[in-house]
C-alpha cells in the first residue's frame, strides 16, 4: 500500500524505530524541533558561507563566532547511539552532510521525493557538484531499500551523468524496486529537471543477516 509522507512527518519507513536500533535521543526522541532548527539553521549558514567573499575584518568577527559555537559543542560530544545527527525521524534526517530530501511518498514498490541543492553543493557554473549526486540518491534509497523489509546496507550505487543538475530549483526523484534475489535487493532511482533527466542511478542492497551491524 502506498503512503503519502507529510513534510513535517517522519521519514522512517524505511527504517525501524530508533529504539529498536538502539539510538535514545533524549529529550530529541519526543520533540526533535529544537534540534532541526539548529540544523536548518546550519544549513543555511553553510550555504550563506559558500555564496559569500567577505572582507578580512568580517571573517575575523566570524571565526570568533564559529569558535564559540565549538566551545558550547566540545563539552556534549556523545556515543553515536545517542547523536541526534543522522538519525532524526524527519526529513533530512536532522543532518546537513548531504541535501535534504523531503520524501513525499514511499511504499515498497517505489518512492518519491523532492530536493533542492543549494550553495554549499555547487559545483561550478550553476551546477550541483558531482559527488553530492549519489550521496542524495543514498539519501533515498536507503530508507526505500528497507521499506517493510528487514534491514540491509548498501553494495553499490552506479550513477550516469544525463544533464547539468542545476542548484536552487526543486527537483523530482523517484525510484522504484527493479527485482529481488536471495538477499540481494536491485533498485534504480532518477532525479529530474521538469522532464529532464539530469542523473539516472542502479543500485544494489543486501539483507543483514542477524547480529551484523
Amino acid at each position: 500500500m502506498s503512503r503519502t509522507v507529510p513534510g513535517n512527518d517522519a521519514e522512517s519507513g524505511g527504517w525501524s524505530a530508533l529504539r529498536d536500533r538502539g539510538f535514545e535521543l533524549g529529550s530529541y526522541d519526543d520533540d526533535p524541533q529544537p534540534y532541526l532548527r539548529m540544523v536548518a539553521t546550519g544549513r543555511e549558514m553553510l550555504d550563506l558561507v559558500a555564496g559569500a567573499n567577505p572582507p578580512v575584518h568580517v571573517l575575523a568577527e566570524i571565526t570568533g563566532h564559529f569558535e564559540a559555537v565549538q566551545t558550547a559543542l566540545r563539552d556534549h560530544q556523545v556515543r553515536e547511539q545517542h547523536r541526534p545527527f543522522g538519525h532524526v525521524d524527519a526529513p533530512g534526517r536532522g543532518q546537513f552532510m548531504s541535501p535534504r530530501v523531503n520524501i513525499t511518498c514511499l511504499d515498497r514498490a517505489s518512492a518519491s521525493a523532492t530536493v533542492t541543492f543549494g550553495t554549499y553543493f555547487l559545483g561550478g557554473n550553476g551546477a550541483a557538484h558531482g559527488g553530492t549526486i549519489p550521496l542524495m540518491f543514498a539519501e533515498l534509497l536507503g530508507p526505500f531499500a528497507g521499506t517493510d523489509r528487514t534491514p540491509c546496507r548498501t553494495v553499490y550505487l552506479h550513477v550516469d551523468y544525463r544533464a547539468i543538475t542545476p542548484i536552487g530549483v526543486e527537483l523530482a526523484v523517484t525510484a522504484w524496486f527493479e527485482r529481488e534475489e536471495g538477499r540481494k535487493r536491485f533498485l534504480r532511482a532518477e532525479l529530474r529537471h521538469g522532464d529532464v533527466v539530469c542523473a539516472a542511478c542502479e543500485a544494489l542492497f543486501i539483507e543483514l543477516r542477524p547480529g551484523q551491524p
